[in-house]
């Protein structure tokens, strides 16, 4: 859109992200900063964390110039044509972990990435409660003394017990058309996630990683999260009443690397932009090394851009986030892109809460994860 303002022709562009500090003030601080150096207005929209994760990409697309989006919904965008293909990124060396390669799809870029993050562990420094090495720690008869509260929330539920199938190497990917993952792996995860249930308080099923770091930060009753998506905020100074540190996840044991599910976000451009040219030029300089350390940064931002994690690793204010868990979100895995993966995320939440709360056996939960499975693969 075109209008005109104070003698001159400006050039109006619209985009949605996501309501949270880290997903909204970053992206207004450098819009404004681009409008006084392009002459473009860029205003926002928001929408909550579930529909970030959830909402199909294409209406939004309808209203918006750019939408901030999450990599699985990439084959969706690819089969829909919601969203422009993209140039893709200059600077190769740039991608943390899998953040770039996970908006690729068929040989084409759906987006940048303009935020990056993964599942970690955090803690309270100050309460000196021990770290756990392993996942089977939370087996043991001392586990109490970790303090644990884990977000499990169904998504975040679901997301960990990937993380856990991916930590023993059964990276969960539609290889096998009868089951999501292997008996063995699955009942290792189920095991997991029914300790670290019954370790803290029944209200876990209703915390997202939000939720559980509000809880770590403004109170002493825990002292650590095992796994939550990492959010840099809590560990800038003064942002809660107490500085949240991050730490690699534990270990599963007999394996040596962490793999966490990748997070984060990209930048994707709308098809229906009457401006793609300068759409296209606003995504790649938001994305672009010099502003990720600089306005993106300095505004809550938690950049995607490997170069500034590695630099705020020497950050004495910042490193309990970006050095903490490095190791992690650069081993990352790429969850299913497929256009089967988000209605299977749907079904499978839908009884999530059933395991924690009805007790229900490992055994016959795994069944009925790999029957939803099978039913989504079937319907794609």
């Amino acid at each position: 859109m075109l209008f005109a303002s104070k003698g001159a022709w400006w050039m109006k562009l619209k985009g949605m992200t996501w309501d949270q500090p880290r997903g909204f003030e970053p992206v207004v601080a450098a819009s404004k900063a681009y409008a006084a150096q392009r002459g473009i207005e860029l205003s926002w929209d928001k929408r909550s964390l579930q529909a970030f994760a959830d909402a199909p990409i294409a209406g939004l697309a309808e209203t918006h110039d750019f939408i901030v989006l999450d990599h699985p919904h990439v084959g969706q965008i690819a089969e829909t044509g919601a969203l422009l293909p993209l140039p893709e990124p200059e600077d190769a060396d740039a991608s943390l972990g899998g953040s770039a390669e996970s908006y690729l799809w068929n040989g084409q870029c759906w987006a940048y990435a303009i935020d990056a993050a993964c599942q970690m562990a955090a803690c309270r420094p100050d309460l000196d409660a021990p770290q756990p090495v392993y996942w089977e720690d939370f087996l043991r008869s001392e586990a109490s003394q970790y303090r644990a509260i884990t977000p499990l929330l169904p998504v975040d539920a679901f997301d960990m017990f990937m993380t856990l199938v991916a930590g023993r190497g059964g990276e969960v990917m539609p290889i096998n058309p009868d089951e999501f993952v292997s008996e063995t792996n699955g009942l290792y995860a189920l095991g997991i996630l029914r300790a670290l249930y019954k370790l803290g308080p029944s209200a876990q099923t209703e915390m997202n990683p939000i939720k559980v770091l509000e809880t770590l930060s403004t109170t002493d009753e825990f002292a650590c999260s095992p796994c939550l998506f990492g959010y840099v905020n809590y560990a800038r100074p003064g942002f809660r009443d107490h500085k949240i540190s991050y730490f690699d996840l534990p270990l599963c044991e007999g394996y040596s690397l962490p793999r966490a599910i990748l997070g984060g976000a990209g930048i994707g451009v709308s098809a229906k932009t009457q401006h793609p040219n300068e759409a296209i030029a606003f995504a790649q300089w938001i994305t672009s090394g010099a502003v990720q350390s600089g306005v993106y940064l300095d505004n809550n931002g938690q950049p995607a851009n490997r170069h500034t994690w590695l630099a705020q690793a020497e950050n004495p204010y910042l490193a309990g986030f970006f050095k903490g868990a490095f190791h992690t979100i650069d081993n990352a895995w790429t969850r299913p892109r497929d256009i089967w993966f988000l209605g299977f995320v749907d079904d499978v939440c839908e009884i999530m809460s059933d395991f924690f709360r009805k007790d229900i056996p490992a055994e016959d939960f795994l069944t009925q994860i790999n029957s939803l499975y099978r039913h989504n693969l079937q319907k794609a």
